[in-house]
């Protein structure tokens, strides 16, 4: 169980609707274990994922199934795989190595890695998949996301 909360001087309060309810489900007087650290900014990881959204939809059906099948994940995790953010692996199957994403998790990355895995992803965003769009009009696509 992980939960945000703000330190008062009356004590820890949940930051959100389900961390409260998180919360609900922990036993008056039991004694737990938890680890304190400041969070990665949520609202950046929400906005990173609703850039991925929003590139995915300037992706044309053909490309999306053939490239994607259909699959925003396999979207993101090309990019990814793309702007560096990855690990090399070896595949018995395939009997050499092979890129995979590595996680993106707030237990994974601190702010300034975060930010600037954003700015690789982004970068990779309109040199390969969105060459035609300009940066204005999908920002203010973006914000629908």
């Amino acid at each position: 169980m992980k939960l945000f909360l703000q330190n008062t001087s009356r004590g820890l309060i949940p930051m959100y609707d389900v961390d409260f309810d998180e919360k609900k489900k922990l036993k008056i007087g039991q004694v737990y274990s938890c680890e304190v650290r400041l969070p990665r900014n949520y609202e950046f990881h929400k906005k990173y994922f609703a850039l991925i959204n929003c590139a995915w939809e300037y992706q044309n059906e053909k490309r999306q199934e053939e490239l994607f099948y259909n699959s925003i994940e396999l979207f993101r995790k090309t990019v990814e795989i793309t702007a560096g953010h990855c690990e090399r692996i070896y595949s018995l199957k395939h009997k050499d190595f092979v890129e995979i994403p590595k996680s993106v998790s707030f237990a994974k990355m601190d702010n300034l890695e975060f930010q600037k895995h954003y700015d690789n992803v982004r970068s990779v965003l309109f040199s390969t998949f969105l060459t035609n769009i300009s940066v204005e009009e999908f920002e203010k696509n973006l914000i629908n996301f």
